[in-house]
C-alpha cells in the first residue's frame, strides 16, 4: 500500500494557510498519534515523512506532516519567519487537528520545535524521537560560527544570504536570530519528562554529533536514549537510516501505550 500525499490547509490566526497531510484511519483512542516537525528550509514531501506516511497507513497509525509557515506548499515569506512562527504553527496543528497523546518526531530544526511543543503541551506529547537535533541552531551552529563581516551585514542589513548545499542560499534575517535568542533551551535544564529518543550521524556536517549529546545532558527526564550512526549524515535518510527511525517509533508507540493503559483509571 503506497501513501498518496492529500495536501490540505489549515488557516493560521494571521490567515495564512498552511498546508498538511493526515493518515488517520480507525485509530484506538489509546494509541498515541504520530507528529512529524521537518527542518529549516524543509516540507512534508522528504525522504523520512514520506515513509512514515506509508508506514502509517500500512500500520494504521495516526500520522500528520505539515509544512511550516513559508515552507512548502505553506503561504508566506521566508524572510518573515521565526522559531517562535513555526513553534506556533506545530501547536496550532497539534490543537486543531489532533486528540489524544501524541508522540511528537523532529528533525534538525524540527527537534527543536518539537521540544518547544513538548514544554508547551506536557499534557499532551507522550513521546518525542529527535533525529540531528538542532535546538538553539540560530545561536549556536548559525551567529557564533559568523565572522565579523557576516554579523555586521547582518546588523545593518536585517538579512544575509548564507551558500547552501541542498537548495539555493539560505535567507538567514536578523530577526531569525533575535526572536531565536528567546526560545534558547540548552542555557539550562529542559523540564521534559517523557522518554526521549536522540538519533545522530557522527559525520554529520551540519549539526555536529556533540550537539545532541548537549540535548541529552540537558533533557532532564531520566529515560533519553542517543543512537550514533558512525557513517551517517545530516539527512539521516537512507534505508537503514529509515529502518532504524521506524524500529525506535516502534519501541516508543509500544511504551507509551504501555504506560498510558496502566494509568489509565
Amino acid at each position: 500500500m503506497k501513501n498518496t500525499l492529500t495536501v490540505q490547509f489549515l488557516e493560521a490566526n494571521d490567515g495564512a494557510q498552511l498546508a498538511y497531510d493526515i493518515v488517520k484511519q480507525d485509530i484506538p483512542a489509546e494509541s498515541p498519534g504520530i507528529i512529524w516537525l521537518g527542518g529549516f528550509k524543509s516540507d512534508m514531501t522528504g525522504t523520512k515523512a514520506s515513509a512514515l506516511a506509508q508506514w502509517a497507513q500500512e500500520t494504521n497509525h495516526s500520522f500528520l506532516r505539515f509544512d511550516y509557515f513559508a515552507h512548502g506548499a505553506s503561504q508566506g515569506s521566508f524572510r518573515e519567519g521565526t522559531i517562535g512562527r513555526w513553534k506556533d504553527d506545530a501547536l496550532l496543528m497539534m490543537e486543531r487537528l489532533t486528540k489524544g497523546p501524541q508522540i511528537l518526531i523532529g528533525s534538525s530544526m524540527g527537534a527543536w520545535i518539537a521540544l518547544l511543543v513538548a514544554l508547551a503541551r506536557p499534557e499532551q506529547v507522550k513521546g518525542i524521537v529527535l533525529i540531528a537535533p538542532a535546538p538553539d541552531f540560530t545561536e549556536d551552529l548559525m551567529w557564533a560560527g559568523f565572522d565579523e563581516d557576516i554579523k555586521k551585514t547582518l546588523l545593518e542589513d536585517g538579512l544575509y544570504s548564507q551558500p547552501s548545499e541542498y537548495d539555493e542560499p539560505y535567507e538567514i534575517t536578523l530577526k531569525l536570530i533575535e526572536d531565536g535568542r528567546n526560545h534558547l533551551l540548552l542555557n539550562k535544564p529542559i523540564p521534559l519528562h517523557c522518554p526521549v529518543r536522540i538519533l545522530q550521524g557522527m559525520q554529520d556536517q551540519d549539526v555536529p554529533w556533540e550537539h545532541a549529546v548537549r540535548t541529552l545532558n540537558a533533557l532532564a527526564s531520566d529515560d533519553v536514549t542517543l543512537q550514533l550512526n558512525k557513517v551517517g549524515d545530516h539527512r539521516l535518510s537512507e534505508p537503514d537510516d529509515i529502518a532504524r527511525l521506524m524500529h525506535t517509533i516502534e519501541d516508543l508507540l509500544a511504551l507509551v501505550a504501555k504506560t498510558e493503559l496502566e494509568v489509565a483509571p
